[in-house]
């Protein structure tokens, strides 16, 4: 079983005429039902609200085989994200998220729903704040303790928070407690390493951490997938008809993750670190089918194991 702790909320997108559609969302929530798409045994820890939006997320992430680890619902509201797209599709958000239903939650409680056995443990993005940092830490560490692995996408939001020096720094704390990290050319920007190399890259999340394998995306110009002894990567198709990419980092690391439990990846740390070449580009090449298929689509609508393997099939070619 693999968990995940994080936002629910409903991203208003804006529309070509000006108006806002209402669309479930949050980068966990999203990242939840594509793993479950994708054959994945997945439970959401986070509660959801006892409002209509909160009905909406349950029946949704039910229908999509998720189990929910709580039937108590929360009586603060959804999170809310108002969305534009620029002309290439790509979002900014403004958000709405204090006393919200998916961080009504404590550690305790969070350790307690915790499933038995869970192989992998993900979150990241908004949970990672530096009001619910803290908890956040207390839960993946216990889990880790117990041999679960722990799998974070930075997905940093700096305008989430008040305070971005202390947001960025308790980011920076999860990735090194986490064995498989996620990250955006986006979040190198605000982490400070925009510029950075590979190797670069490599070095400062590998040093003093618990990383064994770091999923790094840049949009249009593909992926990369790096372990300490070794590297991927790999281009988006071309001539992709892209609506927009409301989740698309999401199903990517979803579809990352699920390669590595349908083959029996996710067992350790030490394993995860032993990956080799071909394994690294199947699993890659996984990924980025499944963020692909995604971007052709509106919102976040992610692809289950069949479609992603017959797209991956298709359409990809290795570079290395």
């Amino acid at each position: 079983m693999i968990a995940t702790i994080g936002e629910a909320l409903v991203d208003l997108i804006e529309q070509a005429d000006g108006r806002f559609e209402a669309c479930l969302g949050g980068s966990v929530c999203n990242f939840t039902q594509a793993l479950a798409m994708q054959d994945v045994p997945t439970t959401y820890l986070s509660p959801l609200s006892h409002d209509k939006f909160g009905t909406q997320f349950s029946e949704l992430l039910l229908k999509k085989g998720v189990t929910l680890a709580t039937g108590m619902r929360s009586t603060c509201p959804t999170s809310l994200a108002i969305v534009s797209l620029d002309q290439q599709g790509s979002p900014t958000y403004a958000f709405h998220r204090e006393a919200v239903a998916d961080r009504d939650i404590t550690a305790d409680q969070l350790i307690a729903s915790l499933p038995l056995p869970c192989t992998l443990l993900h979150t990241g993005g908004l949970a990672l704040v530096p009001a619910d940092l803290d908890k956040i830490l207390a839960t993946i560490g216990t889990a880790a303790s117990r041999g679960t692995l722990i799998s974070i996408d930075a997905n940093l939001r700096p305008i989430a928070v008040k305070e971005r020096s202390n947001y960025i720094a308790g980011v920076k704390r999860a990735l090194q407690q986490a064995h498989i990290v996620k990250v955006s050319d986006e979040d190198l920007e605000v982490l400070g390493l925009g510029d950075a190399t590979v190797q670069e890259l490599a070095a400062a999340l590998f040093e003093e951490s618990s990383v064994q394998l770091i999923a790094l995306t840049r949009g249009a110009a593909g992926a990369t997938l790096i372990t300490r002894k070794r590297h991927v990567a790999m281009a988006t198709p071309d001539k992709l008809k892209v609506i927009d990419t409301v989740g698309a980092g999401d199903c990517f690391q979803a579809g990352l993750i699920a390669y590595l439990e349908h083959a029996d990846k996710l067992t350790s740390a030490s394993c995860l670190g032993q990956l080799d070449q071909a394994l690294l580009q199947a699993a890659l090449q996984h990924a980025v089918a499944a963020a692909s298929i995604n971007i052709m689509r509106t919102g976040c609508d992610p692809a289950t194991w069949e479609q992603t393997t017959a797209f991956s099939k298709s359409q990809f070619k290795f570079q290395q």
